[in-house]
């Protein structure tokens, strides 16, 4: 049925796919032969009256069976002819209008088409009717379909979406034997990215929160892909601040997003959007064993070896590319030893921010870190399991507020 139901949504765009053809009855036949009709088809629910091809009106089953049902009613009315109990104003559209026209006629008319139906034509002639279940159906079959075909959409946008992490994944592979990377959309698609590239002297990684969720926050990721893989193949990599200016000269340029003291002279375009990134950038030199880091409102936690609390290394409050941030905004680089024995880890807010517990509040800082000291001991990806079980037993039955990216690794001698 459901298969059915679906190849009509496909082709039912008019009111004449919707056409059936009951009897019909004129002018002059009498009400006990509409009685006739009623009684020895059951599933009859309408009349049309038609005269000579023209359609003239409509006999509602349940209106004309309640009226006859009055005292001495069908004694009065039975041989008189049957337009006393007629619809002479109903809804008479062409063969031909397409089904969205057709339900705002529908709708005009109040609950009156969904009860008595629809007369339909074909160059002004009587052709048959349609019921108003049976539009409601086609409508609601229609919506279906639209976002079927939405939904597989953004299915595939899904498919593109990750294909661009592939060459990051390869990376880290290749690069690092202890560690984990945890991408979680809040929906098919999302704002979050990530990029990693390995290089002779090191790596560099990125964790990227762009601004929304769902579809305009993948459109954002796949700008600021674009920005990030143009800037990292022209700048140098061991300054991540440096690399953030780019990239917010870049965006703001080509997004429009300048605030009215950055436009040229004489320049009054409206700013409509206001979209950027918060994000964390690390460039790691294995020769001295010191990451590099710049955030824009994203920190890092780092676990030195031995220690028994985490460090968080805050960036910048700016973040890239929104109207706010000056165009020739300056990024700060961090500087961190990191020895074997260390760990780094760098989230998204998808993780901080989201509401849970008992008390339905942020999961925090705080609790990030505690739950890193908890499960410190283990191997990296054992603790990205632990570590995301904690994150969605606190946000319960809550709804995810965001998307989610994590990641964390160890260094290992292998980095020495």
């Amino acid at each position: 049925m459901h298969s059915d139901r679906a190849a009509l949504s496909a082709v039912t765009q008019v009111a004449g796919h919707l056409l059936q053809s009951p009897p019909v009855v004129t002018p002059e036949s009498s009400n006990y032969q509409v009685l006739e009709l009623f009684t020895s088809q059951p599933e009859l629910s309408n009349l049309p009256v038609v005269r000579d091809g023209a359609p003239l009106g409509i006999i509602n089953r349940n209106h004309f069976m309640s009226m006859l049902a009055r005292p001495f009613h069908r004694e009065i009315f039975g041989r008189k002819p049957c337009t006393a109990f007629m619809d002479a104003n109903p809804l008479v559209v062409d063969y031909h209008l397409p089904l969205t026209e057709l339900s705002y006629l529908a709708l005009s008319r109040g609950d009156k088409v969904l009860s008595d139906g629809f007369l339909i034509t074909v160059d002004g002639g009587y052709a048959g009717v349609g019921l108003g279940v049976s539009l409601v159906q086609a409508l609601a079959d229609q919506q279906a379909q639209k976002h079927q075909q939405m939904m597989d959409s953004i299915n595939y946008a899904s498919v593109i979406q990750q294909s661009f992490l592939q060459s990051s994944r390869r990376d880290m592979a290749a690069c690092l034997s202890d560690y984990f990377m945890a991408w979680e959309p809040r929906d098919v698609v999302g704002g979050d990215y990530y990029y990693f590239v390995k290089r002779d002297d090191g790596f560099f990684v990125a964790v990227i929160d762009c601004t929304g969720h769902g579809v305009p926050g993948a459109f954002m990721t796949l700008i600021m892909a674009s920005a990030l893989k143009q800037v990292l193949g022209t700048y140098d990599l061991h300054n991540p601040a440096a690399l953030l200016s780019h990239i917010n000269r870049q965006v703001k340029e080509s997004l429009g997003q300048l605030s009215a003291d950055e436009r040229k002279p004489g320049e009054n375009i409206e700013v409509r959007s206001d979209d950027g990134m918060d994000c964390a950038f690390c460039w790691y030199d294995n020769a001295s064993h010191t990451l590099t880091f710049a955030g824009a409102k994203t920190p890092i936690f780092v676990l030195p070896r031995g220690a028994d609390e985490v460090t968080v290394v805050d960036g910048n409050k700016k973040g890239v590319g929104y109207v706010s941030t000056p165009l020739d905004y300056e990024w700060d680089n961090h500087r961190v030893k990191l020895k074997p024995g260390s760990r780094l880890y760098i989230s998204t807010d998808g993780i901080i921010d989201q509401i849970g517990g008992p008390k339905r509040i942020c999961f925090g800082k705080k609790r990030f870190k505690e739950q890193i000291l908890k499960h410190a001991h283990k191997p990296m990806a054992a603790q990205r399991q632990a570590l995301l079980d904690a994150f969605h037993h606190w946000q319960g039955e809550n709804s995810r507020r965001d998307d989610v990216s994590l990641f964390g690794m160890h260094f290992t001698e292998q980095h020495a």
